[in-house]
């Protein structure tokens, strides 16, 4: 009997509030994003006391056709509420703080009092974000902008930034975070050192690194154009996750932190391209979750790049959206493979269908201790409990990334190609690398929020997530109402094979970054969707 997700579409569990969606950083103590249990009747003080209190902790508050995910910082005290709706034309309220001067403060406290028909609130923000998904499917292009003559008033200009906006972040690489020299990170155009046991195209690749990875491609693209009047798509190569990056654990102002996006503003005003269309036409790509660029007034985390009126028109690229921001939209992580030709992709593929899977289920991770609704310390002990039972004997392997173990990304993709399942419950945030390490290793992502990938990204993955992924219900895992590795040890074999080859003759060649010198004739990188998606969006402004 096959057990995998039901056919209806992914949404918030009815029964559940306290549905995970982290907004925090990975390898930093960021944002921790929850939808928790909704309060009804505690009085409003109360509650935003004990919020602000908490070293982890959030809240979803839904009334009418709003909804307020109210977010709080473990380590910073930040609370502020990120509203969605389901208004025509998607005019969605953005984040609105929770201050004793802000008149926001009244409506939440009545939605908390008077919030009956929470089911119903919880599905229609869901919708919300599933009709924001249609918008952007409706772009996809089956186009292929290599093709001769394809380009005709397809135009990609590229801005030629002063070097303080993208090179010379690159070149503070060396003492960007204390503890890790990046440098190592931006050999080979920022896809990192060579991993000679993986194999050519592979290399030590930095999750942040896609800005210049992007960048890099983009300078070489097909449809680019020098002169700004023949372009159709304005490309600004602002390394914004890398600025964060550097002002993240050092004791500046927030002014400090601000003051590069704002130069950049000022930069970009002065354009006639950008003012034309107020931004509409303009992309930027920002390698960080889109949480670290929405600072409120009562934080000190990450700057307010994507909170500043300017940037509510361009389009913004990330490896997180904001579910309810309609000009979000997520694109893969960048992995360690980045093939060179369509041969490369075929070797790699052809290898992993060979590969022998000999452990059902994995977990490359760590635990959340100082996080009690986090439920990885969950999974690690039905885990653990399953090699010391008959029944599930050796049917699961953890994998800890305690003491950098998951930074040797060989013995990581080795133990995804020897997996049939990969878990990936949200951690740091709610969106995973791991995700994609696992996919193109050609093991099948469980996941346990829609958050994690199936809200996310659009133009790389598929509507129908069964054909890739299980999704298994977090609230039940935290309840302790479903044992993973029983359940996953019921998925049929023919499931699980068809599954595999959907994964890595479907999506696979789709999900990578090849190299800045890539020539694909068959398929279509990561990089080249994003592009033809992006073109077509762009000439539907007209």
């Amino acid at each position: 009997m096959a057990i995998s997700v039901s056919k209806r579409k992914p949404r918030l569990p009815s029964k559940s509030k306290d549905e995970a969606y982290e907004v925090h950083h990975q390898h930093h103590s960021c944002l921790y994003t929850i939808l928790c249990k909704i309060l009804y009747r505690i009085p409003f003080a109360i509650f935003l006391l004990a919020i602000i209190f908490l070293w982890s902790s959030s809240t979803t508050i839904i009334s009418g056709k709003i909804v307020h995910v109210c977010l709080s910082s473990r380590k910073l005290n930040n609370l502020y509420c990120l509203s969605a709706g389901s208004q025509p034309g998607f005019n969605i309220p953005v984040d609105v703080p929770l201050s004793s001067n802000n008149n926001s403060t009244s409506t939440v406290s009545t939605s908390i009092v008077d919030g009956d028909d929470d089911d119903d609130d919880v599905a229609t923000a869901i919708r919300s974000v599933e009709e924001q998904l249609k918008v952007h499917r409706s772009f996809v292009s089956n186009n292929n902008y290599n093709e001769a003559n394809s380009c005709n008033g397809k135009g990609v200009y590229v801005y030629d930034l002063p070097s303080k906006f993208n090179k010379d972040l690159v070149g503070q690489c060396s003492d960007m975070i204390i503890w890790t020299d990046f440098c190592r990170f931006f050999k080979n155009n920022a896809l990192g050192e060579p991993i000679e046991e993986l194999g050519k195209g592979w290399y030590h690749t930095h999750q942040y690194a896609l800005e210049p990875i992007f960048h890099a491609r983009v300078l070489k693209h097909p449809c680019r154009v020098y002169d700004e009047n023949q372009a159709k798509l304005f490309y600004v190569p602002y390394y914004g996750g890398f600025d964060i990056l550097r002002w993240h654990f050092k004791n500046v102002s927030n002014e400090v932190k601000d003051s590069l996006t704002l130069e950049l503003m000022k930069w970009l005003e002065s354009r006639k391209p950008w003012m034309k269309n107020s931004g509409k036409d303009h992309v930027f790509v920002l390698g960080k979750i889109t949480w670290d660029f929405r600072r409120n007034n009562l934080s000190s985390w990450g700057t307010r790049l994507l909170e500043l009126e300017e940037m509510k028109n361009p389009i913004k690229l990330l490896i997180e959206r904001h579910p309810w921001e309609i000009n979000d939209i997520g694109i893969p992580h960048p992995t360690f493979f980045h093939p060179h030709s369509d041969d490369e992709v075929i070797s790699w593929q052809l290898k992993i269908m060979r590969s022998n899977r000999k452990t059902l289920v994995s977990f490359a991770g760590g635990a959340r201790p100082n996080d009690p609704e986090n439920i990885r310390s969950i999974l690690i002990n039905q885990c653990n409990g399953s090699n010391s039972s008959a029944e599930t004997n050796g049917r699961c392997r953890l994998f800890s990334c305690k003491a950098g173990g998951c930074n040797h990304p060989g013995s990581v993709m080795t133990l995804f190609m020897e997996s049939e399942f990969c878990l990936q419950p949200p951690g740091d945030s709610a969106t995973r690398k791991s995700v994609f390490d696992s996919l193109i290793s050609g093991c099948i992502p469980v996941l346990f929020n829609p958050f994690t990938a199936y809200y996310q990204y659009p133009w790389h993955l598929p509507e129908d997530y069964e054909k890739y992924s299980v999704l298994i219900d977090q609230d039940d895992v935290r309840k302790m109402k479903v044992n993973v590795v029983k359940r996953l040890m019921n998925v049929p074999l023919k499931e699980r094979e068809d599954m595999r080859r959907y994964i890595v003759y479907e999506l696979l060649p789709g999900l990578v970054y090849g190299d800045s010198d890539s020539q694909f004739q068959r398929f279509q990188d990561a990089f080249s969707i994003t592009m033809n998606n992006l073109l077509g969006r762009v000439s539907r402004l007209e």
